[in-house]
């Protein structure tokens, strides 16, 4: 029973994991819009981050910390209760899909793009996230074709394991530096405190996520699909 719970925790810790990487990506993706839409009028968080374009890295560590979340996971056999979590996802996604269309102006990808802290557009973008956590979590179980193609990709990352390797202390570094400065500069300003500090909290998760998969070896670790899992059934 202990190793069950264990193993559910972990699960859990999992898909926190991809949670976060994944509203690390969103929040900083409406960063890097907003920046250019205003460009060259707006410095976001200046002085303390020396330059918007920054953020391209911030968001990257998000996107690189997604699949060596999704294999913690993957490797631990909890069992399914009634679906496949793919099913729960897929859910919430149409269910948050029609909430937004019913009760916001905005469209699903514009609500991530937009300045509006209001509690329908915000649900929905939590609820959005975390609905394509658990579908991204599940993703190699949709299909025989998406289960292959995503081998195909994993073939061709294994290639280049050691530069993500690399790559993902950089970013990890970078994300915690733009977490501190907006940090720092919603302490000085007194600005959007709440909104920002889901920023902060995000990306300063997602560094050190960056760094402990680093210790972890996470990247270098991955072992290359063999030749039947290459294979595409028509």
């Amino acid at each position: 029973m202990a190793g069950s719970v264990g193993t559910i925790l972990k699960k859990i810790y999992s898909l926190a994991l991809i949670f976060n990487a994944l509203i690390s990506v969103a929040c900083v993706a409406g960063i890097i819009y907003g920046y250019y839409m205003a460009y060259p009028y707006w410095r976001p968080y200046w002085p303390f981050l020396i330059n918007g374009n920054i953020f391209w890295f911030a968001l990257a560590a998000g996107l690189i910390n997604i699949f060596p979340s999704a294999a913690i996971g993957r490797a631990l056999h909890t069992g399914r209760f009634l679906f496949h979590h793919y099913v729960y996802g897929f859910f919430v996604l149409a269910s948050t899909s029609a909430f937004v269309t019913a009760f916001t102006p905005l469209s699903v990808i514009s609500m991530f793009f937009v300045d509006d802290s209001t509690v329908p557009v915000n649900a929905g973008r939590v609820f959005f996230l975390a609905g394509l956590a658990l579908f991204l979590d599940d993703l190699p179980d949709v299909s025989k074709k998406i289960h292959s193609g995503l081998n195909w990709i994993k073939a061709k990352v294994y290639r280049i394991r050691k530069s993500l390797h690399v790559l993902q202390a950089l970013t990890g570094a970078f994300a915690l530096y733009c977490s501190f400065s907006i940090l720092f500069s919603t302490l000085q300003y007194s600005a959007r405190a709440l909104p920002n500090s889901f920023v902060i909290v995000s990306l300063f998760i997602t560094g050190i996520t960056s760094f402990a998969l680093v210790k972890r070896k996470a990247w270098l670790s991955i072992a290359p699909p063999d030749s039947k899992e290459l294979t595409v059934s028509v």
